[in-house]
């Protein structure tokens, strides 16, 4: 199956690949597709086997249709509610003005199996291109974007090697810069506030980037606390709050995010402690929100608008699927702020 995987990278999975691999005939494996007549078990468990194998999806779109194409592109997001996902979809949206193609934009929640869904959905319209945030996917959905044979577009993170394009930045690199930035400002005494890393790994990775800024340093990250549950601003001030009894002496905490990292803010004009002074907070994303608190928050700005818009201007700009993966590194910037 690996010289068949690897050809889907140009042509795409067909009907013919499928009966090839289950030893049937194509009409065969069209009829279990359509769930049409009658068909021994055992035939139709080796087909849907060969489906799941070779990541075939069936094309919903009629002959004359499919041979003028789509014109779509397809794109998943795990939320909308999040502010970071709207302003790639910004970058997305302008870079496809003028091109004829449409974005049909899906959410799948921050759940593998839930886009794994939607991955097979979108692709059964053979769309131009796909654009999906993050690299992490189950091994169907993976095998599906394998072989579809469509430019596929991984978007906000480069530390895994991508199926086709990555584009977006280093969270590790950014978690170790941040811890690298807080140390020259002379901080010893580190925490730790985040959220559900199950569904966000890349905050796992900017953890495992500020933890190995510090042992590099030989400096202890002293306390961890994580919300079992998305970000949001109401969980990084009960996680400050929590993390604050446990260890009251640290100089330092960095949050997850900047969603996080505000409700800590929110905690600390109640509890009446200084950000800076008495306690700093460090964030990341860069959000507008965390911009416009009394005292700017101090974090990572992360660029989503590009990320978004780059993803689009590669995959029209060549639209054959390349032999090599490539990555595109759109970088951030830390943002000193007033709260570190």
């Amino acid at each position: 199956m690996g010289a068949k995987r690897l050809s889907g990278r140009q042509r795409g999975v067909t009907l013919a690949d499928v009966a090839l691999l289950a030893q049937v005939s194509e009409i065969t494996v069209s009829r279990i597709l359509r769930n049409h007549g009658p068909i021994g078990a055992d035939t139709r468990e080796r087909v849907m086997a060969a489906v799941r194998e070779t990541g075939y999806v069936p094309n919903r779109l009629a002959g004359g249709l499919a041979s003028s194409g789509s014109k779509l592109v397809g794109v998943i997001v795990p939320s909308l509610t999040n502010i970071v996902f709207p302003e790639v979809l910004g970058g997305i949206r302008s870079a496809l003005q003028g091109t004829g193609f449409q974005a049909v934009i899906a959410v799948s929640d921050y759940d593998l199996a839930t886009e794994q869904e939607l991955i097979a959905s979108l692709l059964a319209w053979k769309p131009e291109a796909m654009v999906i945030a993050g690299l992490d996917h189950t091994d169907i959905a993976r095998a599906m974007l394998v072989g579809s044979g469509v430019r596929i577009a991984e978007v906000m993170e480069i530390d895994s090697q991508p199926i086709d394009l990555a584009v977006g930045l280093s969270h590790r690199q950014a978690g170790f810069d941040t811890g690298q930035y807080l140390l020259g400002r002379g901080y010893r005494r580190f925490g730790y506030v985040g959220h559900d890393w199950t569904s966000d790994h890349r905050a796992k990775l900017r953890y495992d980037g500020l933890v190995a800024a510090l042992a590099e340093a030989k400096v202890e990250l002293l306390e961890t606390c994580r919300f079992d549950g998305p970000s949001s601003i109401g969980a990084g001030r009960g996680m400050l709050a929590q993390i604050l009894t446990q260890k009251r002496d640290l100089d330092v905490v960095v949050f997850s995010n900047d969603d996080m990292a505000t409700g800590g803010v929110f905690h600390c004009l109640g509890a009446g402690i200084r950000p800076k002074q008495d306690l700093a907070l460090f964030g990341f994303n860069g959000l507008d929100v965390g911009q416009a608190l009394p005292t700017p928050l101090s974090t990572v700005r992360s660029n989503r608008f590009l990320i978004g818009k780059t993803a689009i201007e590669k995959l029209l700009g060549q639209r054959q699927r390349p032999e090599m993966p490539e990555i595109i590194d759109t970088g951030y910037e830390i943002i000193a702020g007033a709260t570190a």
